[in-house]
């Protein structure tokens, strides 16, 4: 059987990454000299990408993209034209031409055999449906926390990314920044002793995103936006400001709050720094607070307590003053807490460590978006591979799960499955609105 353009090409660019690392010692990308070219990637060694979703975040990844000479961001996709339209036109403005193509139907983005990976950045209702399908269509993805809207969106993810051979990276880039990946070392290596809590402080509250708190009047939607296309397949709806763009993380009908927000960046570190990252914990409690009226309905204060069978235990906060923001490691020899620009520890000694050639020397990263590139061409595994984020996302379903029972919850983290629980069991996964299925 013959192969495919799209298999031609990913076995091309794993060659040409296989031949730069030798060269360097490390899968960075093909220079040009190596080519027997000058002063530009070859074309044929370029990594065509296109984006699905260039919002907010989605054009913030979109533009790590374009900073890269090894890839090319050929096509982007979004269900508000306004969105689309300023894409493509920063897309056109980077390479001095017209050819950006625009899609508002994902479908045909995926289709699209001149594509090799795709950034995805969607509501989190969205992710796994559009995730499944760009792994089927064989691209390569970068996609955002959380992994998925549910975990059995999220077992289903994992799956078909295996099965389909793809490259995976989660936008938990706190991993590619020095002073997590000293934390950890520093934990992994047992400078603190033997851990036995771990706390995790997260955001409170409800962000008010474009200051539309209290718009839930009914109305059409404008006209740039197909609103059909974004409820997708979540229940239907009517339109209201404070329903889209951001401000859906609030309403549980589309993200998880500030919880589901931040579980797959420090719960991740916090799994990183455990060695957990094909783990769970097996039981989880705790409370949450929630609004007592309004469109907004997530948690906007929490309280959550993981025990995992290793013995540790895991605090998960927001709005309390108590824990504070950021990931700390609690050992018999002491502690160490990092969060973004910041690292301390008792005793200060610790931040002064060095690890030697025998011990846990994580991997080291120019950048997130680099790491997916130079992943992509060498097939090696990403610094967040799909099942390490669907790991750190556990946490936060279960979470979800008992502050809304009122209850705790015994998990099997192996099967995956709530026990002696069914109604607990129901609510790790939900229906989709038709046609959507995943």
């Amino acid at each position: 059987m013959k192969a495919s353009p799209s298999l031609n090409r990913r076995g091309f660019l794993k060659k040409a990454g296989a031949a730069a690392a030798g060269m360097v010692g490390f899968p960075y990308l093909v220079r040009s000299s190596a080519l027997g070219l000058a002063g530009a990637i070859a074309p044929s060694n370029r990594i065509t990408v296109g984006c699905v979703g260039v919002g907010w975040q989605g054009g913030s990844n979109m533009g790590a993209f374009l900073a890269e000479s090894d890839a090319q961001v050929t096509a982007v996709c979004d269900i508000d034209r306004t969105h689309l339209n300023d894409a493509r036109n920063q897309v056109n403005g980077r390479y001095q031409n017209s050819d950006c193509r625009t899609y508002t139907d994902f479908r045909e983005l995926m289709a699209d055999p001149s594509i090799d990976a795709v950034m995805l950045a969607l509501p989190d209702h969205w992710h796994g449906i559009i995730a499944v399908s760009a792994a089927r269509a064989g691209k390569d993805i970068y996609g955002e926390k959380p992994l998925t809207h549910t975990l059995r969106e999220g077992r289903v993810l994992c799956d078909t990314v295996k099965r389909h051979d793809i490259i995976w990276q989660t936008g938990s880039w706190q991993r590619s920044e020095s002073n997590f990946r000293f934390a950890c070392e520093l934990v992994l290596n047992g400078r603190i002793g033997k851990v036995h809590t771990v706390e995790v402080g997260l955001p409170s509250g409800h962000t008010d995103f474009g200051k539309t708190r209290g718009q839930e009047t009914m109305g059409p939607p404008p006209a740039e936006l197909d609103y059909d296309a974004w409820l997708g397949p979540a229940p239907w709806a009517p339109y209201c400001p404070a329903r889209v763009h951001k401000n859906w993380r609030w309403i549980y009908d589309y993200g998880g709050g500030q919880l589901m927000d931040w579980v797959g960046h420090h719960v991740d570190i916090a799994h990183w720094g455990l060695g957990l990252d094909r783990s769970g914990p097996v039981e989880m409690e705790g409370t949450g607070e929630f609004p007592a009226n309004g469109l907004w309905d997530t948690a906007t204060r929490y309280r959550l307590y993981a025990q995992y069978a290793e013995g540790y235990e895991m605090m998960i906060a927001g709005g309390y003053d108590d824990i504070r923001g950021g990931t700390r490691w609690i050992g018999s020899d002491g502690w160490v807490w990092v969060n973004r620009g910041q690292i301390d520890a008792h005793p200060k000694s610790l931040l002064q460590e060095r690890f030697g050639p025998g011990e846990i020397h994580l991997p080291r990263t120019a950048n997130h978006v680099r790491n997916f590139l130079d992943c992509v061409k060498s097939r090696r595994e990403t610094l967040t591979p799909c099942e390490t984020a669907h790991r750190s996302a556990t946490p936060g379903h279960l979470g979800q799960i008992a502050m809304q029972l009122g209850r705790k919850i015994r998990f099997n983290p192996k099967t995956e499955e709530i026990l002696q629980d069914a109604a607990a069991m129901r609510l790790l996964g939900h229906s989709f609105r038709s046609p959507w299925t995943l």
